[in-house]
């Protein structure tokens, strides 16, 4: 499996077509939005993305971004956007996608891509997602830790400013939620509301299959769990 890292201005529209079939093909499916929702997919039907979607929402203009690819055999296996910026004097390195093809996942795949995404000055990393998978290989490439030794204050002290700070729109407006931010009427520790209806089934699944324990409680629905940490200093070996 080959690993390649490209810079935003790298990435052409091929590529982002690629990457927009690979999302829509393995990333999930819509599950049931409320009445009152603004977006009201079809449930069961497959999450699609367009490629002019995907530059828009990981390659914002005069943003700092990052792209990886899996390769097998000439073939789009997985693949991961990354996006940096300042924050209090800190380099934050944002995943902004993550997506395995489901015949190479439990493989290393995702904790490959994220670590080829590394550089000097990379000090605070961060992710929102429906899919602890996808936290737990974020912890593990640039913590070396499972999820549950994550820092619950650091989250609930930087959080907020962490996203305010992000030049991707979705990010900088999203709206906390999570007992670590006062919010009681929700299950979820640390979430920010999206409004993404994607279907909780299989992340749930992945979820159950963990074997540490989960620190960032339940998943409502439109929600996706936030996990952000600093690099550990020194990094274990």
């Amino acid at each position: 499996m080959h690993i390649q890292v490209y810079q935003q201005e790298e990435v052409s529209d091929e590529m982002l077509r690629k990457a927009a079939l690979l999302f829509s093909k393995d990333y999930g499916i819509w599950g049931r939005a409320p009445a009152n929702a603004a977006f009201k997919p079809k449930p069961g039907t497959q999450i699609n993305l367009t490629a002019s979607r995907v530059r828009a929402q990981c390659f914002p203009e005069a943003a700092d971004a990052v792209y990886a690819t899996a390769i097998m055999d000439g073939v789009l296996v997985g693949n991961v956007f990354g996006c940096r910026w300042s924050y209090n004097g800190k380099s934050v390195l944002w995943i902004t996608q993550l997506v395995v093809s489901s015949s190479f996942r439990r493989r290393g795949v995702a904790t490959r891509m994220l670590e080829s995404l590394l550089q000097d000055g990379d000090e605070i990393f961060g992710i929102l997602s429906s899919h602890p998978a996808a936290l737990k290989a974020l912890s593990r490439a640039f913590g070396q830790m499972v999820p549950s030794s994550v820092s619950l204050d650091f989250i609930r002290d930087n959080a907020a400013g962490i996203l305010a700070a992000s030049p991707i729109q979705y990010i900088r407006d999203g709206a906390l939620s999570g007992t670590l931010f006062g919010d009681a009427q929700v299950d979820i520790v640390s979430g920010v509301n999206t409004d993404f209806w994607v279907d909780h089934e299989e992340p749930m699944q992945a979820l159950s299959s963990l074997q540490e324990q989960w620190p960032l409680g339940n998943l409502p629905e439109g929600h996706e769990y936030l996990l952000v940490f600093e690099l550990p200093s020194p990094r274990p070996k």
